[in-house]
């Protein structure tokens, strides 16, 4: 993909999926049932999976990412001069912010990255303490306009814990945002405790709160927007691995011959990557596996015997055979073949 299709650029996205199981070695989740939980890094640009680590279900999202991370590193081609970083919160590992901004990858450096935070007693603490001028709306797109979201960002001065631990620790920029609670909020309900999701109380009304701590200066509401794209590729990439590409269905109760039908997978779905940028055309390169599947996998067909030669008939007639040839002429285009 990148010698026919080079970027600069590389916007990492990290996240584990759960793939529920009752084979004999499957693990306790935390979601309270047993199956798996593999690591993917997700490569935005070039919408493949640069990496990908199969794991227990009881192995936490956060462990050991930034080993994880350095290997998905290593992968990345040539052309590739800068990375960039996104992750939920299972990301929020000062291991892995401080390698990212000191720059101790010897090829890429300082690396910025934007990670949901913790909402912690002390955020959000912080976050009651912003002045009510200091909230600024987040607009969404909406055709040729921009509408008001109902949500607010601000600036967040929070200094974690850790600072007291280790004074040469790095301050990193921290990001707030606010939704109002839309429901009427009666007494019995105005605790934190009350909501299944982080509340803070700002100017003596209770808000659903999120947050990002960041290396990058971008104008805050333009980095919020970057970093939930990372929310809908990953989620929509989830649900291609385990539904198009069968890895929810895994075969055998040996977590060994199950992480190795996981990366057969993964070269699947990055060959389906390949296919729909580099070869195909037209409407199909949007088409997921089970529309490629249906239209151009499994066609009916017939082989004829005349004037001893085999014909195949194809049930979609001589304009489908055109597209197909013309595909494989792409595909035996993008890599030449070694000499002699």
């Amino acid at each position: 993909m990148q010698k026919n299709r080079s970027v600069e650029v590389a916007t990492l996205d990290m996240d584990a999926t759960l793939v529920p199981s009752d084979k004999l070695e499957a693990r306790m989740s935390y979601k309270g049932f047993t199956g798996y939980q593999p690591l993917n890094v997700y490569w935005h640009e070039q919408a493949m999976v640069a990496h990908s680590e199969f794991r227990d279900g009881n192995v936490p999202a956060g462990y050991d990412l930034k080993r994880v991370f350095e290997e998905s590193l290593c992968h990345l081609p040539e052309g590739v001069e800068r990375v960039y970083l996104r992750s939920d919160s299972a990301g929020y590992k000062y291991e892995l912010l401080d390698y990212c901004h000191e720059g101790f990858h010897p090829r890429f450096g300082r690396i910025e990255f934007c990670v949901s935070s913790i909402a912690s007693k002390e955020f959000k603490e912080a976050v009651s303490e912003v002045g009510e001028r200091d909230w600024q709306p987040i607009y969404v797109e909406i055709g040729n306009y921009k509408v008001a979201s109902g949500q607010e960002w601000a600036e967040v001065c929070y200094v974690p814990s850790r600072k007291g631990y280790r004074l040469d620790a790095p301050l990193y920029r921290y990001l707030a945002v606010r939704e109002t609670i839309r429901q009427p909020v009666f007494d019995a309900f105005d605790s934190d405790e009350a909501y299944d999701f982080p509340t803070a109380v700002c100017t003596g009304k209770r808000y659903r709160i999120s947050g990002y701590v960041t290396n990058m200066d971008w104008y805050g509401e333009e980095l919020i927007h970057w970093a939930r794209k990372r929310c809908g590729q990953s989620e929509h990439i989830h649900s291609v691995m385990k539904n198009d590409f069968c890895g929810g269905k895994l075969p055998c109760a040996e977590f060994g011959a199950n992480a190795c039908w996981w990366m057969v997978m993964i070269i699947a779905l990055n060959l389906h990557a390949i296919l729909k940028e580099l070869v195909f055309d037209g409407s199909w390169r949007c088409r997921r596996m089970k529309s490629v599947r249906f239209g151009i996998i499994h066609i009916a067909a017939r082989v004829a015997n005349r004037s001893r030669q085999l014909h195949i008939v194809l049930s979609k007639g001589e304009a489908m055979v055109e597209v197909l040839i013309g595909w494989r002429k792409k595909i035996l285009g993008l890599i030449p073949l070694p000499s002699g």
